[in-house]
C-alpha cells in the first residue's frame, strides 16, 4: 500500500478507458481518489485540465513518483498509464521475452483497434438516430463484428489474452468487449468472449473497482449529463467543427 503522501489520483469518469484504469490501480492494492471530470459539461476543456492533458481527454493520472525531482507530472493515456503502473509496480506485465512483448502486442492492438473503432461504433449506433448514417454505420458495425470474432477466437484456445496469466492486455480489453451486446452482437456466437469476460468478473480487485466507479463516478457522470446542453452535447461529440463540402474534381473517372 502507499503511504498518505504517495496517494494517486486519477481524474475521468465511467468510461471503458478509464476504468482499464481502476482495474489496475486495485489489482496492485494502490491508494487512489477518483477526481470526477464533468466531460458532458466540458470540464476536460478547463484550463486546469488541459494543463494535465492539451488533448482534453480522461483518464489523467496524478502520481507523486511521475513527478519528483521535477520530472514530468500527470500522465495522460490509459495505455500509457497502464504501462507505468505495470512498471511501477512489477506487475501484470511479463518481465522476460517473449510473453512480454505478447502482452504488449494486445495492449496496443486494444489500444489501435479496439477502442478507436468501437468508440465510433457507439457513436453511429447509439448517439445517432438509425439510418442517419447508413455506410458509416454498416462501415464500423462490420469492422467491429470481426474484432469481436477475433478476440472469441484467440480466446478459445487460452484463459488470457498474452503472456500465459491475467495481464493489463486483459483490464485494457475487458471494459470495451463489455459492449457486445450493446452493439447487437449475440453473446452464443462469442461462447470463449463471454467465458473470459466472467472470469475477470469474479477477480475481487474487479468488483472493489466496480464499486469505486458505482459510488464516485456514476452519480455524478449521470446529474451533469441530464443537465447537460444541446450546445454542450454538441461540442462532447464533436458535431460543432464544420465539414467542409466534398470536392471531387480531382477525382477520375
Amino acid at each position: 500500500m502507499t503511504s498518505p503522501s504517495e496517494t494517486l489520483v486519477l481524474n475521468g469518469m465511467n468510461s471503458p478507458n478509464v476504468i482499464k484504469v481502476i482495474l489496475m490501480l486495485e489489482e496492485c492494492a494502490l491508494d487512489y481518489e477518483l477526481r470526477h471530470v464533468a466531460v458532458f459539461k466540458q470540464q476536460q476543456f478547463s484550463p486546469d485540465f488541459l494543463a494535465m492533458n492539451p488533448i482534453g481527454k480522461v483518464p489523467v493520472l496524478e502520481d507523486p513518483r511521475l513527478g519528483q525531482n521535477g520530472q514530468m507530472g500527470p500522465l495522460a493515456e490509459s495505455g500509457a498509464i497502464l504501462h507505468w503502473l505495470a512498471e511501477r509496480e512489477g506487475k501484470f506485465l511479463p518481465a522476460q521475452q517473449p510473453a512480454r512483448a505478447e502482452v504488449m502486442q494486445w495492449l496496443m492492438a486494444q489500444m489501435s483497434n479496439y477502442g478507436p473503432l468501437l468508440g465510433q461504433l457507439n457513436h453511429f449506433s447509439l448517439v445517432l438516430k438509425p439510418g442517419t448514417e447508413p455506410y458509416a454505420e454498416g462501415r464500423y458495425r462490420a469492422a467491429a463484428e470481426k474484432l469481436y470474432r477475433v478476440l472469441n477466437e484467440r480466446l478459445s484456445a487460452r484463459e488470457w489474452l498474452a503472456g500465459g496469466a491475467f495481464s493489463i492486455a486483459d483490464m485494457a480489453m475487458q471494459p470495451w468487449a463489455n459492449y457486445l451486446e450493446w452493439h447487437g452482437f449475440e453473446p452464443e456466437a462469442h461462447p470463449a468472449l463471454v467465458e473470459w469476460r466472467s472470469r475477470i468478473l469474479e477477480r475481487p480487485a474487479t468488483q472493489r473497482a466496480l464499486a469505486r466507479v458505482a459510488a464516485d463516478f456514476n452519480p455524478e457522470a449521470e446529474r451533469t449529463r441530464k443537465a447537460s446542453t444541446s450546445e454542450d452535447l454538441d461540442r462532447f461529440f464533436g458535431r460543432t467543427e464544420k465539414v467542409p463540402e466534398a470536392d471531387f474534381s480531382m477525382v477520375k473517372e
